[in-house]
């Protein structure tokens, strides 16, 4: 099964400077390239992600879960170049 890419998501890639494709991991949505190099695959499969939730339960619910991502991965996120970095910036 492969990931289909937003249009928000790819702009949100494209002004930190990375291309994204889908994944070749299994069980990943996305991974991530800067001159060619793969920085890291992120998003679980099996996950919905902020787009995800906004299409089958609306922009509230998106939202509340865009939050509860924002704070249980606090830590992580803020490292540049993390996998949750990049899981935030551009899947949240």
């Amino acid at each position: 099964m492969s990931y289909k890419i937003t249009s928000r998501q790819r702009s949100a890639a494209k002004r930190l400077g990375v291309q994204i494709k889908p994944s070749t991991v299994k069980g990943k949505k996305l991974d991530i390239f800067k001159n060619g190099n793969k920085l890291a695959s992120i998003g679980a499969l099996g996950m919905k992600d902020f787009d995800l939730w906004k299409k089958s339960d609306g922009i509230e619910k998106a939202k509340a879960r865009q939050k509860a991502f924002k704070s249980r991965f606090q830590k992580q996120r803020t490292k540049v170049g993390s996998p949750a970095y990049y899981a935030d910036q551009i899947l949240w």
